[in-house]
């Protein structure tokens, strides 16, 4: 088998069933294409959070053990430092030296140092990454990003072109490595990793894009929530025997819902988001045909945690820095029933109720460690080597496993030293026996955010909502996390804990209340300050 190129897709602060080929409602026919003649997993899952999924899915480690268990700041212990660590070798590092070229447009957020002129030990191009463009943080306006860089050196906003948008630029930057490489001299293979920012909040897209969605929310979240469950049934990604969660406590029925049209327009600028992003994939897709390089490139597409809950205060999402559009208007950053959000100088998130709807049938969301918080779509297109198409796989993985799957496609080795460091041990298994349906001999997934943690072992899944008691599901029987049989099956419980407590203390992780007492506040996960999203 002649090496592949691999092309690693991750997009930002989606639910699981928002793509049209998991049951939403939003218009994605170029992952649709990829899903039609590819492969859908089903039971794929991320970390719950942007920067730990960024980097256990680079390093082929939990997050914790890159250092980077929770965001972008030091809490001086070793699984939190906010910046990714030199014990771990990134997918781009590992590859370059099996001899692939190596390419990034996107979202970086695992660097604490993120100032043009301050350290950069931790970016994209001093981890592996021979051209990169993007954003070094996280949460961006799409007109007037900031953090801006190309390679190793910031881009002034004064420099964008008037039409500028960061969705279309991160697409367009992919697009153009592909061409690059291709009329280069060089041979070898390419390993390009595409991060977009699309749809986190802020709420930002052009208004034809809107306006393909206007009314498609009238029907509200209940019933929407339930056509979706019922479409996911016919499709095959859900068990008819798993029942829709309910709908989440703090929000009234439809019905009862104020500021209808405001609350219909958040969803329709979502949703919109992920369509200018489908566009974009789109012209990459283009790019491979147009240079003969389709059939011989893995594409691997997934979202870095569950749908967002996150509701915008005044404060929420406050860049200091920028605090006006490009023509010096002022921004409205918060979620105003009277501003209706889309437009560069608003500011917005979907919020509570939308999230609900993103992660159906699941409960909870982005930072937890319920199916709602870690579940993701996982794509797998691969013509040369995956011949099936449009099949679903249903045997669980999370990212840890893309390094391993990397690694194997490839023929590269994971060292066991790097740069004069000792590297901690791949923890991934390789996907690559599930892409024919066979089993890869995972034993048990893990997670710990926030406090939030949760072990999943055949069918058992032990979890927990901090500061609460450990609930333990059927995730076979029940994978909407309903019935909690804790008191039925302590053992299970027992069996599962000590499973967690081993890897707690290996990985490293920090009791959650130790993290809150060395930040010195006591929001909850949902309240972090707007730096920290």
């Amino acid at each position: 088998m002649s090496r592949p190129n691999i092309l690693v897709i991750l997009n930002d602060d989606m639910g699981y069933s928002d793509l049209g080929c998991y049951g939403g409602e939003v218009q994605t026919p170029n992952l649709d294409r990829l899903a039609a003649n590819g492969l859908r997993f089903t039971q794929f899952y991320n970390t719950a959070r942007c920067c730990p999924t960024r980097a256990s899915l680079l390093t082929g480690l939990h997050p914790h053990q890159a250092s980077v268990g929770h965001m972008m700041d030091d809490l001086d212990y070793d699984g939190y430092r906010g910046d990714l660590n030199m014990r771990s070798v990134t997918i781009a590092e590992a590859l370059k030296s099996a001899g692939y070229a190596t390419y990034m447009s996107g979202k970086w957020h695992i660097s604490r140092h993120i100032a043009p002129d301050g350290p950069n030990h931790s970016w994209p191009r001093q981890r592996g990454f021979d051209r990169y463009f993007g954003i070094l943080g996280g949460a961006a306006h799409y007109w007037n990003p900031q953090t801006l860089t190309r390679d190793n050196t910031g881009i002034s906003v004064d420099e964008l072109p008037e039409d500028f948008f960061l969705t279309d630029a991160i697409s367009d930057q992919a697009a153009d490595y592909v061409r690059e490489h291709a009329q280069s001299d060089e041979e070898p293979p390419f390993f390009l990793y595409t991060a977009y920012t699309s749809p986190h909040w802020p709420l930002h897209a052009h208004e034809e894009d809107i306006e393909k969605y206007k009314g498609r929310f009238a029907a509200g979240w209940d019933q929407l929530r339930e056509e979706r469950i019922q479409r996911m049934r016919e499709m095959g990604i859900l068990k008819d025997t798993w029942p829709l969660s309910e709908r989440d406590a703090s929000q009234v029925p439809w019905e009862e819902a104020e500021h209808k049209e405001w609350q219909q327009r958040r969803m329709e600028v979502y949703a919109a988001q992920i369509d200018r992003m489908d566009q974009g994939i789109g012209r990459i897709l283009e790019a491979l045909e147009e240079t003969g390089q389709m059939d011989n490139t893995l594409i691997m597409f997934l979202a870095d945690n569950g749908g967002c809950a996150e509701e915008l205060g005044s404060t929420r999402g406050m860049n200091i820095a920028h605090p006006s559009t490009r023509d010096g208007r002022p921004v409205m950053r918060e979620n105003d029933p009277s501003v209706m959000p889309g437009p560069e100088e608003t500011y917005q998130s979907y919020g509570v109720p939308w999230a609900n709807v993103s992660n159906t049938p699941f409960r909870r969301y982005k930072h937890w460690t319920h199916e709602g918080g870690i579940s993701t779509p996982l794509i797998v297109h691969w013509p040369d080597q995956v011949r099936e198409k449009g099949v679903f796989r249903h045997q669980p993985g999370q990212l840890t496993d893309i390094m391993a799957t990397c690694l194997e496609v490839a023929g590269a080795e994971y060292p066991e030293t790097y740069n004069n460091n000792d590297i901690f041990p791949l923890e991934g298994t390789s996907l690559v026996p599930i892409f024919s349906d066979q089993d890869n001999g995972k034993d048990h997934l893990i997670w710990e955010h926030e406090g939030n943690c949760a072990v999943r072992k055949g069918k058992w899944k032990l979890v927990r909502y901090y500061p609460s008691d450990w609930e333990l599901y059927d995730i076979e029987a029940d994978r909407t996390e309903l019935n909690d049989l804790a008191e039925e099956n302590p053992e299970v419980v027992a069996e599962l804990e000590a499973i967690f407590n081993a890897w707690a203390e290996r990985c490293p992780i920090q009791p959650w209340d130790n993290i809150i007492a060395r930040r010195g506040q006591g929001r909850r996960p949902s309240e972090v300050p707007p730096e920290m999203a």
